[in-house]
């Protein structure tokens, strides 16, 4: 199952390298697969690390083949976890960040666990700022409890967010947090730094910005027990603090460019101890 064209049903995609620490993030896989009713594929990346001209026929082969093994190894252990459906495997050549771009084609979302990959680079970073399919990345450790926060600026670019936050919420049977750290001078437009002097006025606005873009999700989904916070800090600060006791951490990718993630999100990424899904704007999938 190499080639893309094979793996055209919707599907989780997993990034699997085999580690201890790897397998909290293939429980995880398992479960979004048995809750989306998707086909889980696990995907192996091995790389040939030097360069054009010194390549190795047979040392690459032995590479390929145990690269082969240990995605067996991946599927034994997701079928023992209870993935429902198909499961099948991929094996790609090349850096995991590029292998794991080319094979989200036809994904639905993507999970991976801790930036530990042979050579992967800042694969939990790099990867999100890049996939057009949302990102999770689940660190090893124990499960969490059951609360979903989303991080929102109470903008229109922050719906695909919520969606996915109350997609979440909604499947797992969780509630949902709802959070908006408001001080970020930096980030607004000239016209807006005057609210920066008045912090009443602050509040208030971005409170009213606030419950606006989260009330038609709210109508959606009456059964989901819901609660918005708004705070007059950085919002690192307002989401670190959230996240404590968080199952899942939601952000969006906004940075200041294409392929670079928020400096909000790398942020989390870094710190947050539960799982954080980026989730990107709205781009076209193919």
């Amino acid at each position: 199952m190499n080639g893309v064209e094979r793996i055209r049903r919707p599907h989780v995609l997993f990034g699997y390298d085999g580690t201890q620490e790897n397998d909290a993030a293939l429980r995880w896989a398992v479960e979004e697969a048995r809750l989306r009713d998707l086909d889980l594929v696990v995907c192996h990346c091995w790389h040939w690390p030097y360069a054009r001209g010194h390549e190795d026929p047979d040392a690459e082969t032995i590479m390929k083949r145990a690269g082969e093994h240990l995605l067996a190894r991946g599927v034994r252990r997701a079928r023992e976890l209870g993935a429902p459906g198909t499961v099948r495997r991929r094996l790609t050549r090349g850096p995991a960040n590029e292998a794991l771009l080319r094979a989200s084609g036809t994904a639905e979302l993507i999970v991976i666990g801790p930036d530990d990959w042979p050579g992967a680079g800042a694969t939990a970073v790099e990867l999100p700022a890049r996939a057009e399919r949302p990102v999770i990345v689940v660190p090893g450790g124990r499960e969490r409890p059951g609360k979903v926060v989303a991080g929102t600026d109470g903008t229109a670019s922050c719906e695909p967010v919520l969606g996915f936050a109350f997609e979440e919420a909604a499947l797992r049977g969780w509630d949902l947090h709802v959070v908006h750290g408001c001080w970020e001078p930096g980030a607004v437009s000239e016209a807006e730094l005057a609210l920066f002097n008045d912090r009443e006025l602050l509040e208030k606005t971005r409170t009213a910005e606030l419950e606006a873009s989260v009330a038609p999700w709210r109508e959606r989904h009456p059964e989901i027990g819901m609660t918005v916070s708004l705070l007059l800090a950085r919002p690192g600060e307002a989401l670190g603090e959230a996240a404590e006791d968080a199952g899942l951490l939601v952000l969006g990718d906004r940075g200041s460019g294409p392929g670079r993630l928020g400096a909000t999100s790398s942020e989390m990424l870094r710190q947050a101890s539960c799982p954080v899904a980026i989730v990107p704007g709205r781009r076209s999938r193919n």
